[in-house]
């Protein structure tokens, strides 16, 4: 990995490791459900993040198992936050109705 990945990767594990704390301490303070769909995204998130740096850093091999030519746990970690994302402002919107 280049000087510059390093510093880029523990940017975002510093950062989105604030995020995912702040997240969770969130989470045991509500039960409503956008709000913990909206934690879910940021911890499956920093969640992505990780692993991706364990790849990089070869501490983990992807997996052999492909869909449209994409290993599945990066494909699942690329596509859930989103979703979680989605699903909280839709509840959002549908509460507010």
């Amino acid at each position: 990995m280049a000087q510059s990945e390093i510093v880029l990767y523990c940017i975002k594990l510093v950062l989105g490791g604030i995020a995912a704390f702040f997240a969770i301490m969130l989470w045991s303070k509500t039960r409503d459900s956008s709000w913990m769909s909206l934690v879910a995204s940021v911890v499956t998130a920093y969640a992505g993040v990780v692993y991706e740096m364990m790849i990089k850093l070869g501490i983990v091999v992807e997996s052999s198992f492909l869909v449209f030519g994409i290993p599945v746990v990066t494909l699942i970690f690329t596509i859930v936050p989103p979703v979680f994302l989605i699903l909280a402002f839709v509840l959002m919107v549908i509460r507010n109705f």
